[in-house]
């Protein structure tokens, strides 16, 4: 953890602002997220249930969200390569446990140290941009972009369909999150790396980071590989909604570096971890070949 000997008066002034801003948006935010909170403990809800009860603030620009979105989409193809061992040697018949060890032990480590520390300025440049608005946009995209967004996409899917078939395709999209999710929690206990704020504690002072601590563990990024298995899945079904389900994505990946949760390499590998799933279910799921899985989205033109 890099030490600092002082901090000139305009950094001082800053940091006593970022507190402020970062105190009173997680209050407000808490605060109307508490009551939906409370209600979907106790009471079986819905992700729309949820979401109707604590709709999104005004989120992020789309060209604040650009620069993601682009880095997101670059790791469709290095996903297709890699998953080319695993057809080769296991064909398309589903086998979710050992699919799950193969992304465990062949996914490839962080980038070295020299890369973590030169997009750390990265973290830093937008730490000083950060705004009360953007504080509630990305705690609202930490809390509901993990799944209820996307349990709403599928619902919303499913509206339009036969009972039985969105019935299906919200269980296997339920299923992919939880893989993603466990996949990701094995990765980043095996790396070790620290979230920025970790290494950083002046990233996030409304977090409380002691001595020796090492995690939060963030790499990949379970937020980016979630959403990038969800838009894989969701957009090959529904490809006339696929910007939908794209802009949606660099929305929740940017929040996770704009609040110093995470590296943007996290979110790269969360996004290559997240299309190997989608394209998996695509296959093992929906029948799709390989080739139409890596493939992506293609709509058909519109009568």
């Amino acid at each position: 953890m890099r030490r600092r000997q002082g901090r000139p008066a305009g950094r001082r002034g800053h940091d006593t602002r970022l507190v402020v801003t970062l105190v009173v948006a997680v209050l407000a935010v808490t605060l109307g997220l508490l009551a939906p909170w409370g209600y979907a403990t106790f009471v079986n809800t819905s992700a729309k249930d949820r979401i109707e009860a604590a709709p999104p603030p005004p989120l992020f620009t789309d060209s604040q969200v650009a620069p993601t979105a682009r880095e997101v989409l670059a790791q469709g193809d290095p996903a297709s390569a890699m998953l080319q061992q695993w057809w080769s040697g296991h064909g398309r018949a589903r086998d979710d446990a050992a699919f799950t060890a193969w992304l465990e032990s062949s996914f490839p480590a962080p980038p070295g140290e020299s890369t973590r520390k030169a997009q750390m300025a990265e973290v830093e440049r937008l730490d000083l941009l950060r705004s009360d608005a953007g504080v509630k946009a990305a705690s609202w995209l930490e809390s509901f972009g993990k799944d209820d967004v996307w349990k709403l996409y599928a619902h919303d899917q499913g509206e339009m369909l036969a009972a039985a078939v969105g019935d299906s395709r919200k269980s296997h999209l339920k299923d992919m999150l939880k893989m993603s999710k466990d996949v990701a929690d094995a990765l980043g206990a095996r790396f070790g790396q620290s979230a920025p704020y970790v290494t950083e504690p002046r990233l996030r002072p409304d977090h409380t980071v002691v001595p020796g601590q090492v995690c939060p563990c963030s790499y990949p990024s379970r937020h980016a590989a979630a959403g990038a298995a969800a838009r894989s899945y969701l957009g090959a079904l529904d490809p006339h909604r696929a910007e939908d389900y794209r802009w949606t994505e660099s929305q929740i990946d940017y929040s996770r570096v704009y609040m110093a949760g995470h590296y943007p390499a996290d979110v790269d590998a969360g996004a290559l971890l997240g299309d190997m799933i989608g394209q998996y279910f695509l296959v093992t799921r929906e029948h799709r070949s390989p080739a139409q899985a890596a493939a992506g989205p293609t709509p058909e033109p519109r009568r």
